[in-house]
């Protein structure tokens, strides 16, 4: 009975988790939804959403940005509220490495070398009341100078 018991448990939790985990998961591409939208609305263009580079590498939305003619790479952070801070805070130095290694992938296959380009940071707060903020040039290549 012991052993019934406690696999009872173990499948509890898992449960618990994977819907944790999938709400999770949902909230992100709500606010990808959400923040591709507001790009579309703002002058971009979307041009690919979820781009996964082979042997790592990925970029939430690749978007022409119209009014000034850049290539963007945009991370998506969504978040239900600011209380363990600001959703870009969690745009780490990892995670820009992932961005920015999806970025140059892109732009080797584009084999256009004096492509002008930015990243990009698009914060989603889904709780009430919702926000969109839309951070340009949030971070840099690393080495690259800022004018």
């Amino acid at each position: 009975m012991g052993l019934v018991r406690s696999t009872a448990e173990v499948l509890h939790r898992l449960r618990r988790r994977n819907s944790a985990e999938a709400a999770h998961i949902a909230l992100g591409r709500r606010g990808e939804e959400v923040a591709a939208r507001h790009l579309g609305r703002n002058g971009h263009k979307i041009l690919r959403r979820n781009f996964r580079a082979p042997h790592g590498g990925e970029v939430d939305i690749v978007c022409r940005d119209r009014r000034h003619n850049e290539l963007v790479f945009v991370e998506v952070k969504t978040r239900s509220s600011e209380e363990f801070g600001r959703p870009s805070e969690a745009v780490d130095q990892k995670k820009r490495r992932l961005v920015i290694r999806g970025a140059m992938k892109w732009l080797r296959m584009l084999e256009m070398p004096d492509i002008v380009f930015r990243f990009d940071i698009v914060e989603v707060l889904a709780g009430p009341p919702g926000e969109v903020r839309h951070i340009e040039n949030a971070f840099h290549l690393p080495g690259a100078s800022t004018l």
